[in-house]
């Protein structure tokens, strides 16, 4: 006899192995995680407030920060993300002392030493790159490897390597590895980047703020969570202005002291909420999500027929019965519309009466997504860096895979408005940024499990 699941008869042989292993007790290993799936059926209006939880594009780079501080460091909002325990893991070899007490991460730096940051720990994640900058200016020299991550295209890490030998780092790269050394203080310079790259940005920031003298940072990224990192900083002890502009000057200081900090709030898990909203239909209200940081979306989700609210709590919006189309989405650097909700955007267009059109403008590989939306029946032609969505009245249920961590969520707002089941596997990828999604997005309604 079949396994059925909210009215749906499921086929997957997978489905009775852990029916089974669950009716026992059992624990899944990493055999199993590996070919964990969520399974989503779509049709149910969403109802309710989620909560938006510390943003893990926020976290990661004050985590990074924590290693230049003498002393404790507590940051609150610290979301339950595999990301952000390859971090922990990462301050740990450093020799930090760190402790997790549910959103709160404690980092004790008084006694890091090692100045090595371990192959495996980097390639878990991209944004493990950031770690150059704080180790380098507190031990005098680093040693990585080349980050990992998401397949999204090329992305150098040039501009970071830049900045940190304006400084007056020594860095030499070979095979595959960084090796960096300071010779005493860096000094602080002037420096222009040619791209605005909030990763070159934040090393940069964090290797000026134990630097000699005054860095004056020219074409610099002015994403929220640029403004989040020198907030950090600036409350242990650092001494910058002009984050948040193109123009950011850091007055160098001789030490910083640890303080306590709460995590800004995740605009990109926002967005996935709000747009998963406006693909199912009905009425949510994001705890927590900051109007000022979603300013390039609002306005679309209201060109498609939304009814947007700011609220003190956070950000209501009402779905209309059709969504209609966005028009032209272009991706940019801050305030541009950001290219990680590309791809949550596009999703919820799938749907929507008349045509939609995304031009990415960042990573040549942010399309991934499209291939698996085509499967639920989304009518979507990509030209180069260019996809045109023609919207139809409905998707249906299919078996899809994660390629990266946005283009997951993506499948999931997709599944949330479909005809039928979806089955979601490589759950690694949406593991990456997102704290329990089927957990959040069940408490508004959504008929979403994982297996």
């Amino acid at each position: 006899m079949g396994i059925r699941w909210m009215g749906q008869a499921l086929s997957s042989p997978f489905f009775p192995v852990c029916h089974k292993m669950a009716a026992k007790g059992d624990v899944c290993g990493s055999e199993v995680f590996s070919v964990q799936r969520l399974m989503i059926e779509g049709g149910t209006p969403l109802r309710g407030e989620i909560p938006v939880h510390g943003a893990k594009n926020s976290a990661l780079p004050l985590l990074a920060a924590a290693v230049l501080c003498q002393g404790e460091t507590v940051l609150h909002g610290c979301p339950q993300l595999s990301d952000v325990a390859a971090a922990c893991r990462i301050l740990t070899e450093l020799g930090c002392r760190v402790r997790r007490e549910g959103h709160s991460i404690f980092v004790d730096a008084s006694s890091v030493s090692n100045p090595w940051v371990p192959d495996d720990l980097m390639r878990e994640m991209r944004s493990s790159v950031v770690f150059l900058g704080s180790v380098a200016a507190r031990l005098g020299e680093a040693s990585l490897c080349f980050p990992g991550g998401c397949e999204l295209g090329a992305r150098p890490i040039d501009l970071h390597l830049f900045g940190l030998r304006a400084l007056g780092m020594e860095i030499e790269e070979r095979d595959r590895h960084i090796y960096a050394r300071t010779g005493g203080r860096l000094t602080g310079a002037r420096i222009r980047l040619r791209f605005p790259s909030v990763g070159a940005t934040e090393n940069i920031l964090l290797a000026a703020t134990l630097a000699q003298g005054e860095t004056i940072l020219e074409n610099a990224a002015m994403e929220p969570e640029i403004v989040d990192l020198a907030g950090f900083l600036t409350a242990c002890g650092a001494r910058i202005r002009g984050a948040g502009t193109d123009t950011i000057v850091v007055e160098g200081v001789d030490r910083l002291h640890g303080c306590e900090y709460t995590v800004m709030p995740d605009r990109i898990e926002a967005a996935t909420w709000l747009c998963g909203c406006a693909a199912a239909g009905g009425e949510i209200l994001a705890l927590g999500a900051r109007a000022d940081c979603l300013q390039s979306l609002l306005p679309l989700l209201e060109r498609m027929g939304c009814r947007i609210r700011v609220m003190p709590e956070g950000v209501l919006l009402a779905a209309p019965a059709r969504l209609a189309g966005c028009g032209q989405v272009v991706t940019s650097p801050y305030p541009g519309f950001p290219t990680d909700m590309q791809a949550v955007l596009m999703a919820a267009a799938a749907t929507a009466e008349g045509e939609s059109r995304f031009t990415e403008t960042i990573f040549e590989n942010r399309f991934r997504h499209v291939a698996q939306l085509e499967k639920m029946g989304a009518r979507i032609q990509v030209d180069g860096m260019e996809a045109r969505v023609e919207g139809v009245p409905l998707l249906h249920g299919a078996e899809v895979e994660a390629t990266d961590l946005r283009g997951g969520a993506a499948l999931a707002v997709a599944a949330l408005g479909a005809l039928g089941v979806t089955q979601i596997t490589q759950l690694r990828h949406i593991d990456r940024g997102y704290e329990s999604l089927e957990r959040d997005f069940s408490a508004v309604g959504a008929k979403i499990v994982r297996i």
